[in-house]
């Protein structure tokens, strides 16, 4: 490969939550490891490997020059944005206009809400549920009604049409929450899914909110297809939400955007965005996503995800041969794996708990899967290096599940 992918990064002491953060925030964090094992971050969605060249590169040359007073985005902001939705997704038609800034996802998806929803509003989500949009609906006086998505014989996830229906109808329900891929499931839309979905949100005349910021991150040659790319309905009453900061690592810079056809709720949108007075962008993220979108980052990012796409079908396929009561449906996309563990605590009479502190105990410093209404559940990120991999379940297998 070109680009580095082997190197464990020692990111102590350099502004990295995923390590310096272990044991100092109760019920968030991991424990830090007990004596004898060092910490392999396996929880926080971030990446340890080290960005795309492209990025760092466009970064120094700005700092070359000593001045960073107000600005505007460049023509080469939205240009990369275009063409990077061209290339990667084939989107046609998306122009400077259609694209607005947000400085995170998860601000951008509340002020999307803000407009189409009053306070106390009820908001249709899958379950599992990623714990932002727990987080920052409650905070912002939302109710959430949960459509959970179901294992099909295939063990695929799979949303449930029928309760979904059933629960826009009786709840009078006119704003969704898309999460396209879906975390913490990993999954990857199909056409008719999306199509199927867009077609009841439709008929209840639903605002969708599609977050797919994970939509760069597709395992084992999957493809993504953007929430409003199924019909011209959903063009206009989608606002899908992206960001460089998953695809390589930049969540520390800062940066996110939003693609709004619908030009009455895009005005909305970029109005409520800009109520805080904070939510503006900085110049060397706005580099930093140029450099990213560059045709070496595309490069880069091919190379990653052979890389991730292989840790995650080693990790499944351990997972089913070595730990017997514990299984997992494999990710089609992010680099994250939601492992269900009933069958273990059930067979061995150990709480959820007891087993993720057995994990973290040993250094394996995965995510609490409960905080995403997975019951019984933990959430692993594999990407790290494939030694890592190797050895984080080298470890569970010797000191938690066959202990």
């Amino acid at each position: 490969m070109k680009y580095d992918f082997t190197t464990i990064l020692d990111r102590r002491g350099h502004d990295a939550i995923s390590v310096d953060g272990l044991g100092k925030m109760p019920g968030f964090t991991p424990d830090a490891p007990r004596e004898g094992f060092d910490p392999i971050p396996m929880w926080i969605a971030d990446m340890s490997f080290p960005t795309a060249p492209s990025i760092v590169e466009a970064m120094r040359e700005r700092l070359d020059h000593p001045c960073f007073g107000y600005f505007q985005p460049t023509d080469a902001y939205f240009d990369s944005i275009i063409n990077w939705h061209k290339v990667r997704n084939g989107v046609q038609g998306l122009l400077p206009e259609h694209i607005g800034y947000e400085n995170g996802v998860l601000g951008g998806v509340v002020s999307a809400l803000n407009v189409v929803c009053s306070r106390g509003d009820k908001v249709l989500v899958h379950s599992p549920t990623y714990i932002g949009f727990t987080m920052s609906l409650k905070n912002s006086g939302y109710d959430i009604v949960h459509s959970p998505l179901h294992l099909d014989e295939n063990n695929v996830w799979r949303m449930d049409f029928e309760d979904m229906e059933k629960k826009l109808r009786e709840g009078n329900i006119h704003a969704a929450i898309m999460c396209n891929p879906h975390n913490p499931c990993g999954r990857v839309w199909e056409r008719w899914e999306l199509e199927k979905a867009m077609e009841l949100y439709k008929k209840y005349d639903v605002y969708v909110v599609s977050d797919e910021i994970w939509s760069d991150l597709m395992m084992n040659g999957h493809k993504h297809i953007p929430t409003q790319s199924v019909s011209e309905d959903a063009r206009q009453r989608t606002a899908a939400f992206y960001a460089p900061s998953k695809t390589f690592s930049l969540a520390g810079l800062i940066g996110s955007y939003h693609i709004v056809y619908n030009k009455w709720w895009r005005d909305r949108i970029n109005k409520e965005s800009s109520l805080c007075h904070y939510n503006s962008m900085n110049v060397l993220s706005m580099h930093a996503l140029v450099g990213a979108y560059k045709p070496e980052g595309q490069v880069w990012l091919d190379e990653l995800l052979e890389v991730l796409s292989g840790n995650i079908n080693y990790a499944c396929d351990y997972i089913e041969k070595h730990f017997e009561g514990v299984t997992t449906s494999k990710s089609e996309a992010t680099y994250m794996l939601f492992v269900d563990c009933t069958g273990w605590c059930k067979a061995h009479h150990r709480t959820i708990e007891e087993l993720e502190k057995a994990c973290w105990d040993v250094g394996v410093a995965l995510q609490d899967g409960t905080m995403f209404h997975g019951p019984c559940h933990l959430r692993f990120n594999l990407a790290v290096p494939f030694s890592r991999v190797q050895d984080a379940f080298e470890r569970l297998d010797k000191h938690v599940f066959n202990a």
